[in-house]
C-alpha cells in the first residue's frame, strides 16, 4: 500500500472517492440531482481542498460553507450524511493508502463532518 503524499496521490484518492459517492444512493442525490454537481468544475477544487489541508500547499481559496448552505436550504444536510460521507472517505483512503497523512486526512474529515453537520442543523433551526 502507498504513502499518501502527493498532489497527485490526493487526486487518486478524490477521483476514486467521489466516483463512489456519485452512485451512492444515501449522499449521490445531494450531487447528482440538488447540487447538479459539475464534476470538471468540482474536482479540481476538491483536489486544491485536500492539498491544502494536508500539505500545507495553499492552493485552495473557496467557502466551504456558502456553497454548502443553499444546498441545506433545498434538502436538509443531516449529520447522518456527514457520517455517510466519512465512511466512504474512510474507506477509499484504506483501500489505497497507508501512513501519517492517510490517517491525517481520515481525521480532518471527521473534523469537517461533525463541523459542518453541526452548522448546517443551526443553520436550519434560524431558518
Amino acid at each position: 500500500m502507498k504513502k499518501l503524499e502527493s498532489r497527485e496521490d490526493i487526486e487518486k484518492l478524490v477521483n476514486l472517492f467521489y466516483g463512489k459517492v456519485q452512485n451512492d444512493d444515501t449522499i449521490g442525490f445531494f450531487f447528482n440531482d440538488v447540487a447538479k454537481t459539475d464534476w470538471s468544475h468540482h474536482l479540481p477544487k476538491m483536489y486544491s481542498f485536500w492539498e491544502t489541508l494536508l500539505f500545507g500547499q495553499i492552493s485552495y481559496k473557496g467557502n466551504p460553507m456558502a456553497v454548502h448552505l443553499p444546498i441545506n436550504a433545498q434538502v436538509p444536510l443531516e449529520k447522518h450524511h456527514f457520517a455517510h460521507w466519512v465512511k466512504l472517505w474512510t474507506e477509499t483512503v484504506e483501500e489505497n493508502f497507508t501512513g501519517e497523512m492517510a490517517d491525517m486526512a481520515i481525521y480532518k474529515a471527521n473534523n469537517i463532518a461533525a463541523l459542518m453537520g453541526h452548522k448546517m442543523e443551526v443553520a436550519r433551526r434560524l431558518s
